[in-house]
């Protein structure tokens, strides 16, 4: 049991490295300024990499405490059963010579020995418990490692990319150029890098718009739904709520299609959206309200 001791060290050391990795890469990123000044989102990057920084600071702080924890547990219980075992051996001794005696001082002995046999069993069974939180806590502690990092090498990435401004002009001159390929490209580019803009809810309704053109109506629908559930007050959700409509209808799910063109003249009547959503349910022969 006391072969553990070395495997609870390996953890606080291991523990510690990983704390300074990401000490050192946070000190590195903070040191490498962008060329063009640091702009809204680049300040929201940083500060939530700080936040992400804090976090594991402060988790890692926790981790260290439970770890102490621990391994004054295994300390405690290797001591246990390093005396329960030496007074074990003692009394197998005494009973090796004292086999000539009563049977009854036999049976006191053997009865001594069960309960210690008991006892040592008690503690290996928890010993065992403590063993297997300590393998959780080490298989949290680089999940999150590893969570950290991918944060971190997201928040780099997008420190690198190209202003939004610059990027999301491109997007629309390449859309409306009919460049579709790399229109798509710098849509994802741009909500990848800046996915809470106002700005990211056009950027969608584009994708769909350029899937929807390639027949593509099952991810155009995704895409129109992207718009309606994180852009609800968006500029573009009127028309993604319309092209999403268009696209069920496309993909033979008219029920579904009719419904969203209902739920579209429904919340703007006036739109030209709505008069759209109308004829195309006079096409198809149902009533612009539901029973």
């Amino acid at each position: 049991m006391a072969s553990k001791l070395p495997v609870v060290q390996g953890i606080f050391m291991k523990s510690h490295r990983i704390s300074a990795f990401f000490a050192v890469l946070l000190v590195l990123w903070l040191g490498a300024g962008p060329a063009w000044g640091v702009s809204k989102e680049m300040v929201q990057l940083q500060t939530q990499v700080q936040q992400l920084q804090e976090q594991m600071t402060a988790m890692q702080r926790g981790f260290d405490e439970r770890m102490g924890v621990m391994k004054n547990l295994v300390e405690q219980d290797t001591d246990a059963i390093n005396k329960v075992t030496v007074a074990l051996n003692g009394l197998q001794a005494t009973l090796a010579k004292q086999q000539g005696d009563a049977g009854g001082k036999v049976d006191q002995l053997s009865g001594q020995i069960q309960a210690l046999n008991d006892t040592m069993d008690e503690l290996k069974a928890r010993l065992a418990k403590v063993s297997k939180q300590l393998e959780d806590m080490q298989s949290a502690q680089q999940s999150l490692g590893a969570q950290q990092a991918t944060q971190l090498a997201a928040a780099d990435a997008a420190k690198n990319a190209p202003p939004p401004d610059v990027l999301y002009n491109n997007a629309v001159r390449d859309y409306n150029g009919g460049k579709n390929d790399l229109a798509l490209q710098e849509c994802s580019d741009y909500i990848k890098y800046y996915p809470n803009t106002d700005l990211a809810g056009n950027c969608y309704f584009y994708l769909g718009e350029i899937q929807f053109r390639q027949g593509n109506y099952q991810q155009a629908a995704q895409s129109y739904d992207a718009v309606l559930q994180n852009f609800p007050s968006g500029n573009k959700a009127a028309s993604a709520q319309l092209k999403k409509g268009f696209s069920l209808i496309e993909l033979g799910k008219q029920d579904d299609g009719v419904s969203e063109l209902r739920r579209l003249i429904q919340r703007y009547p006036h739109s030209p959206e709505a008069l759209q959503a109308r004829d195309r349910l006079r096409k198809l022969g149902v009533a612009t309200t539901g029973r």
